[in-house]
């Protein structure tokens, strides 16, 4: 354990002075070979698949934000995923939340199901169906809390308590929070997954992924996998992380500020229903998020009446923008049953509770009171 609080681990760990020049800044290694130094002998490194200095500073940092023992950097955050369950073997059960982002449902069902990996979807907020659907050959419980669009939160502490009894891990996305507003391993998870092309990086301009391990065993799994399939993020893809995590505790601090005012503005609109933001006191989680995440965050989601009225909001907004992601320093919307899950059928969808007229948002940092003006003209316009 750091003896060194949240804000000063974002800006120095992994990222001590190079010791040959003195650059407070991380060098991007732009390597894809080092010399060796003799027969099976080298400085630390041989190739940039196996190892890249510049991605090890990465990998280094994500390990003390999260309190694991090990980090692991890959090209996208579905490649981590595909990482988390590459171990798994024939006739293995994995338990998932039923909510979860639909790119995940995706490369559950089309691609690991066809290893002859059993999957189950269940409502994860529910402890009693988790522990329902424990079996014997259970060997993952992978929860996303809170869920993707519908801000569902998961007793992480209680998931764990389950799975663990039954000889399981638990993974956890902690993407939608980050490292600055909620600790999975330190609420008993054993394996934490990011996108870090969300507030990790910050900045909308690069794609990531990572994995953060509790133990050291799963450093030996997730090297392994990095090395036998690839799918290593890239070393300029690497610096452009760790300038996000420099930053990153005062973005949250903003982009939380500004999540609270809108969610807010939009609980009391005539025109927006099922608004889902834990940081608020009528979300029915609001205790859980209170007692397990250190604050709400800057994501929600609300329904308009129709697609056709999601349409004409979309249409009509002017500093938010029509895109899809999260995180970055701007403020978007998205369409959720076209962008996030529009890879899942209309029964899928109706079943996780998305309809056509839900829409996403992810608050920036710009001015609330711009952000509440441009809300407002758009829904006047629906």
């Amino acid at each position: 354990m750091s003896p060194y609080k949240y804000s000063t681990l974002a800006v120095h760990a992994g990222q001590s002075p190079d010791p040959q020049t003195g650059a407070v800044n991380v060098p991007v290694y732009l390597s894809s070979t080092f010399e060796l130094t003799g027969i099976g002998t080298d400085r630390g490194w041989d190739y940039s698949r196996a190892g890249n200095p510049t991605r090890d500073a990465l990998e280094t940092a994500l390990a003390a934000l999260e309190g694991g023992t090990s980090g692991h950097a890959f090209t996208t955050g579905m490649a981590a995923i595909a990482a988390l369950v590459a171990m798994l073997k024939a006739g293995d059960h994995v338990v998932c939340s039923r909510d979860v982002y639909a790119g995940t449902v995706r490369l559950f069902d089309q691609i690991v199901s066809g290893y002859g990996i059993q999957i189950e979807y269940v409502d994860t907020s529910d402890l009693k169906a988790v522990e329902k659907a424990m079996r014997p050959n259970t060997k993952l419980v992978h929860i996303e809390s809170p869920s993707n669009p519908l801000m569902v939160l998961t007793d992480i502490a209680g998931v764990a308590k389950i799975a663990h009894a039954g000889g399981a891990e638990v993974s956890v996305d902690n993407t939608f929070l980050s490292p600055a507003l909620q600790s999975p391993l330190a609420l008993g998870a054993d394996i934490v997954m990011h996108s870090t092309t969300k507030y990790l990086n910050g900045h909308s301009d690069g794609l990531g992924g990572a994995l953060i391990g509790s133990k050291p065993e799963h450093k030996d799994r997730f090297l392994l996998v990095q090395k036998a399939a690839g799918g290593v993020m890239s070393p300029f893809e690497c610096f452009l992380v760790l300038r996000g995590i420099k930053t990153l505790p005062l973005r949250i601090k903003q982009h939380e500020e500004n999540g609270r005012a809108v969610a807010e503005y939009l609980s009391t609109h005539p025109k927006v229903s099922k608004l889902a933001y834990p940081g608020l006191k009528s979300h029915p989680q609001y205790e859980l998020a209170c007692r397990q995440q250190k604050g709400f965050g800057s994501m929600m989601s609300f329904e308009l009446k129709s697609r056709d009225e999601a349409a004409r909001f979309l249409s009509t907004i002017k500093i938010f923008i029509n895109a899809e992601s999260l995180g970055g320093v701007e403020s978007l919307a998205s369409h959720s049953a076209t962008t996030t899950h529009g890879s899942v059928s209309e029964e899928v969808r109706q079943s996780m509770g998305i309809n056509e007229g839900r829409i996403r948002l992810s608050i920036g940092i710009e001015d609330k009171e711009d952000l509440i003006a441009d809300l407002e003209q758009a829904l006047a316009a629906v």
